[in-house]
């Protein structure tokens, strides 16, 4: 009876679908001391379930591989892995505790690995066009992470109690992490992870503007890792095997659609994030990629339809919320007009 208790514990917490409850409750009516056993199996299960993961690791470890339900294990060897044991089980047969170590110590190893891998917070967090923001992770008692969200930029935020972690679907953020090397900070941007312990770091992933498509990683302070997440896939094998690339301060790393990794190359310090203080830098960016990135903070009313036009190099820095002066600058520094065309101007080679 102990033997089909403790089975019968082990299955209802694991969960029951309509037949095994029909088969529980066919099983509780045959004999009314079966909801007894029942009940003291599952105060059992709930004391091995309380176990810290040292304690059932060691139990996992005495156990035989698989153990019979039938035949008691040597006492001796019950005593040696249970010293913690005051009082519980006494009055129970040898096979039913042997069966309560197999289902409550693999269920609770199980149970306590879902508990590991589960969240403890769980947030997205979203910009519209034309929008920054600025969020505060509750990551540590003081001084947490603090994430600053550009323009039409969409993640998420998972912290658990291992690792916390990012999924940056479009957009670009500052992050400053907060140091905890029992907890790294992961950044999940299209086919790359950026791993950190406590630094400060531009991420960039974006479907338009300048370097669309691509990964863009910038580091201000500290140290990051930056590596592909291909792995597994046979189709990337060649990236998959790339060794990650280590970023310290100063320091950037471009990364292609397929997660093919750049050389790390430097970057000045004013040039991380420039729309953190309102700016927007080209360097030998094409018109249509200037133009694109300006579109993603609002809308231009500029159109360029000559591709040789368009693959004209433009730099400088602009302010993000004038951008008639970049509108009025283009004759200037270009080899264009500006013509009007319904309700939108085109840029046209002059």
């Amino acid at each position: 009876m102990d033997v089909a208790a403790a089975t019968w514990a082990a299955r209802r917490r694991n969960g029951l679908d309509a037949r095994g409850d029909a088969e529980l409750q066919a099983w509780l009516a045959a004999d009314p001391r079966h909801a007894d056993a029942l009940a003291d199996m599952d105060e059992t299960f709930g004391a091995v379930g309380q176990l810290p993961p040292d304690e059932v690791a060691s139990l996992r470890a005495a156990l035989p591989a698989r153990p019979a339900l039938a035949a008691p294990p040597p006492r001796q060897s019950l005593r040696a892995v249970m010293p913690w044991w005051t009082g519980w089980g006494r009055g129970l047969p040898q096979a039913a505790i042997a069966t309560v170590l197999a289902l409550a110590v693999g269920g609770g190893w199980l149970g306590w690995d879902r508990w590991q891998r589960q969240p403890t917070f769980v947030q997205a967090f979203a910009t519209e066009r034309g929008q920054q923001r600025s969020v505060a992770l509750p990551d540590a008692a003081s001084g947490a992470s603090a994430l600053q969200l550009d323009t039409a930029t969409h993640l998420e935020a998972r912290l658990y109690r291992d690792r916390r972690e990012v999924h940056l679907a479009d957009g670009q953020a500052m992050f400053s992490i907060h140091a905890d090397p029992a907890r790294p900070f992961h950044v999940l941007a299209g086919p790359l992870r950026i791993t950190v312990v406590g630094t400060r770091f531009s991420v960039r992933h974006t479907s338009s503007g300048v370097d669309a498509g691509k990964t863009v990683v910038s580091v201000e302070e500290g140290q990051v890792r930056v590596s592909p997440i291909t792995a597994g896939n046979p189709g990337h094998a060649a990236v998959a095997a790339q060794a990650p690339v280590e970023l310290s301060a100063g320091l950037m790393v471009v990364a292609g659609q397929d997660g093919r990794l750049g050389p790390a190359t430097p970057i000045a310090s004013a040039a991380i994030a420039p729309w953190r203080s309102g700016r927007i830098s080209f360097e030998h960016t094409p018109l249509h990629e200037a133009l694109a990135e300006f579109e993603r903070y609002g809308r231009t009313g500029l159109v360029v339809r000559d591709p040789a036009v368009a693959a004209l190099p433009v730099g400088g820095s602009y302010n993000l919320r004038q951008f008639q002066h970049f509108s009025r600058a283009l004759p200037q520094i270009l080899p264009v007009r500006l013509v009007p065309a319904g309700d939108a101007t085109e840029i046209v080679a002059r």
